[in-house]
């Protein structure tokens, strides 16, 4: 098999060395290192992946692509696929880092409102200790579990400063005071997704962790907001829900109809973002449900500290108040 060439080497270090790159600034990127045109060059990059990851395969990588749920835009990233011990050695967290991360996520995904956030205060109170017992066989056998020294000792500061390195790399996001997931867990944590039942989008079949719902409160189906553009933005497109078929309540933008005109005569791109990548059917990317992408950690864990809590209108973080329910938990 023929090896990748200058410029696939360049489109793999730029994302491994920098993150996730939007759709628009990867693209930009190939055509400069391609000395091409952007104008109908859509299945020359479909090849340029596909033989990316045909190579990548052999270490256990993959080139994909996602759309972040917050901006609806798309990004490319590379991920790895495989979970085992020696995968925990390439990460910069700690332990109770990594339980304090799967804290957050399992409590944004279990919004039942489809906020796809938690406040900073809600974040800060996330409990270790829950998440270190959630890790043990030991409870469903009547003995009693040792809390390690890290998780007992995790304190406040520390959780500060570890919201703040993972907003930075990309695996949380923070707007107006509110924790989302970033756009490495997006691209890393699909299997994760379905693997825990987080209710899918109606429309596109991927993780509805911000989505909205439909009206009718006996109706599960959620559909993201691009979502929804794409699907009423049309003129004749009847505006009710695909599960019941209550009426949705969707304003079209004028922004929306702009779009949309745009979108209709620019090269085809319609496959879902990624397409050569993803191959539109749903699969495991080797993130088991005991998994993040921290450390592909088999062991579940989830976590605090009694004396560890944040109150409202305290110094150490702005209160937000968060309008939603809690579904019962992914674990």
């Amino acid at each position: 098999m023929p090896t990748l060439s200058w410029r696939q080497h360049t489109l793999i270090q730029a994302l491994l060395s920098r993150g996730p790159h939007k759709e628009t600034d990867f693209k930009s990127l190939f055509f400069k290192v391609t000395s091409k045109s952007a104008a109908n060059q859509q299945s020359m990059f479909n090849e340029y992946l596909r033989k990316i990851n045909e190579e990548l395969a052999y270490v256990q990588f993959e080139l994909r692509a996602c759309r972040n749920q917050y901006d609806g835009k798309v990004y490319y990233g590379v991920v790895n696929n495989v979970s085992d011990e020696q995968s925990k050695l390439g990460t910069k967290y700690s332990v109770p880092q990594i339980a304090f991360y799967k804290g957050v996520i399992e409590a944004i995904v279990q919004d039942v409102a489809s906020l796809g956030c938690i406040s900073t205060i809600d974040a800060l109170n996330i409990r270790l200790e829950n998440q270190f017992l959630a890790g043990t066989d030991s409870q469903s056998q009547g003995g009693s579990v040792q809390i390690p020294a890290a998780f007992r000792n995790f304190s406040m500061s520390q959780k500060e400063k570890t919201l703040e390195e993972l907003v930075k790399d990309q695996w949380l996001s923070l707007t107006d005071g509110k924790i989302g997931l970033g756009v490495r867990s997006f691209l890393d944590l699909r299997s994760w997704f379905r693997s825990n039942e987080v209710p899918p989008c109606e429309v596109c079949n991927e993780a509805a962790v911000k989505a909205e719902l439909c009206q009718n409160e006996g109706c599960n189906v959620r559909i993201h907001q691009y979502c929804l553009r794409m699907k009423f933005s049309q003129h004749k497109a009847e505006k009710v829900c695909p599960g019941c078929g209550t009426e949705w309540h969707y304003n079209i933008t004028k922004a929306e109809v702009v779009d949309e005109e745009d979108d209709a005569s620019a090269p085809d791109e319609s496959q879902q973002p990624g397409e050569p990548l993803m191959r539109k059917r749903r699969r495991t990317c080797g993130v088991t449900d005991a998994d993040t992408p921290l450390t592909r950690n088999r062991q579940r864990t989830r976590g605090g500290n009694d004396s560890d809590t944040v109150k409202p209108g305290s110094s150490q973080s702005t209160r937000v108040t968060r309008g939603s329910a809690r579904l019962r938990s992914a674990s």
